[in-house]
């Protein structure tokens, strides 16, 4: 990056010419200016912006125990001081980053990570529009994948009585939208080719895209095979929350600690067709599920954490208002039978 002008320190005795209402000044130095920069977008970073890249983006922010995503976020971060789509993206996701760390302040977007956010959005959405070159191809996708954390980690409510599902809104479930956007971008920037920094994350992939069973129930926890009426000679086409039940199954007895993106990945892509369905009509097996998902995952990837910290007790609510009857169902929540104990996680 040291030979791209752009980049450069501006010297402290550095002087342009200001021109203020018809007369000549000085402008007053910069020091240690640092832009990211394209052939038609710059910005310059203000001071803030790079404490955030010195504190948060040089290592990673998706899953900080693991060396690919270090490796692949420095990276990310190479790129971003010639993609000003991607910079904007990044600091978003730090500020982000940031808020989760200060839980005091709940849900609410700061006016900051509105803004990065908008430019990424604005900027990525303009690129995307002209021929995509193979320099492209890895901001690209990284961009992408932070347009996706910042929906996920940034709820239209701040508390649980504003969440979906107690309230309604348009936006409910986008987040799964933006995931769906993303993967279409797979095969035109192929993050898994040779040149990609994105290709030594080859086994996460697989994790995400790892068939699930069609025609058995092994390996579910009894206790789910008995609130989503599975029996043997269940199917994927015959119970409709089948594969969502299995991909569940797949964190449930893990530690928190080797939960990783793969793994929760693979129930968000469960999500689809008649299963969607049933989570837009707030069927309650399939509300049980989600928020089994949101339990597990929220204690280890902290973007999952943000969005579970409303829409987690909203479902308990919502279960508990309108499904009190369900005694399946609400031994699973807090109080429950099953709700206080990672027994039932066990398989049969």
């Amino acid at each position: 990056m040291s030979n791209i002008p752009d980049l450069q320190p501006v010297a402290a005795n550095t002087r342009q010419p200001l021109v203020v209402r018809g007369k000549t000044a000085l402008q007053p130095a910069l020091t240690n200016a640092v832009w990211t920069s394209d052939a038609s977008t710059s910005y310059q970073l203000s001071a803030r912006c790079q404490d955030f890249i010195t504190r948060y983006l040089g290592r990673s922010l998706i899953t900080p125990e693991d060396p690919n995503m270090i490796q692949v976020n420095r990276k990310i971060l190479e790129l971003a001081f010639t993609c000003p789509f991607l910079m904007h993206a990044s600091l978003a996701v730090a500020l982000t980053y940031d808020r989760h760390l200060n839980g005091s302040l709940g849900c609410r977007r700061t006016l900051e990570e509105c803004y990065h956010w908008s430019q990424s959005t604005v900027l990525f959405n303009k690129r995307l529009r002209d021929p995509i070159e193979a320099k492209d191809k890895d901001p690209i996708w990284g961009t992408a994948a932070a347009l996706v954390i910042l929906t996920f980690s940034s709820p239209d409510a701040y508390t649980p009585e504003q969440a979906w599902p107690l309230k309604s809104s348009p936006s409910d479930l986008d987040w799964l939208r933006m995931s769906k956007g993303k993967m279409s971008l797979w095969h035109t920037v192929n993050p898994l080719r040779p040149d990609s920094i994105f290709c030594v994350l080859a086994a996460t992939f697989a994790q995400m895209d790892a068939p699930l069973p069609k025609e058995e129930i092994h390996g579910i926890p009894s206790a789910l095979v008995a609130v989503c009426n599975l029996t043997d000679s269940s199917t994927a086409e015959t119970n409709l929350y089948f594969h969502a039940a299995h991909a569940l199954s797949q964190i449930l007895g893990l530690p928190d600690s080797e939960v990783t993106t793969g793994h929760i990945e693979l129930f968000a892509r469960s999500i689809h067709g008649p299963f969607k369905d049933l989570l837009r009509q707030k069927d309650p097996t399939a509300l049980l599920l989600i928020y089994l998902w949101y339990l597990k995952s929220s204690r280890s990837i902290w973007w999952i954490e943000l969005r579970a910290r409303v829409e987690c007790p909203s479902i308990c609510l919502y279960l508990r208002l309108y499904h009190k009857a369900n005694s399946a169902i609400q031994a699973f929540l807090p109080g429950g039978a099953v709700g206080d104990t990672l027994d039932w996680a066990q398989t049969a």
